[in-house]
């Protein structure tokens, strides 16, 4: 089953996402999905919010999304954002184009 994502990072911004990104996919950058080392990935979105930046993103299941853990998990460490629990509810619906 599908699973909507949102990652919160109070007091964060761009220059935080952009290290996650650069670290994530060896320098590369994403633009497209198979920049990322784990497959699964259905929908990403970033922006910043009031206080803050927001990543919003649909997997293909939690075990996807558990997969990819393994390797942004501990980039966020490392760069301090250990402590971001994510919201992940179950998608009723998804469309793609």
């Amino acid at each position: 089953m599908a699973i909507i994502v949102t990652f919160d990072f109070p007091n964060a911004g761009q220059e935080l996402y952009d290290a996650v990104i650069d670290r994530v996919t060896d320098g590369r950058g994403f633009t497209r999905f198979a920049d990322l080392p784990n497959a699964g990935l259905i929908s990403h979105a970033a922006g910043p919010v009031d206080g803050g930046f927001r990543v919003t993103e649909i997997w293909e299941s939690q075990e996807a999304l558990e997969t990819h853990a393994e390797t942004f998990g501990p980039v966020l460490a490392d760069l301090g954002h250990s402590d971001v629990q994510p919201t992940i509810i179950p998608a009723h619906n998804v469309v793609v184009r």
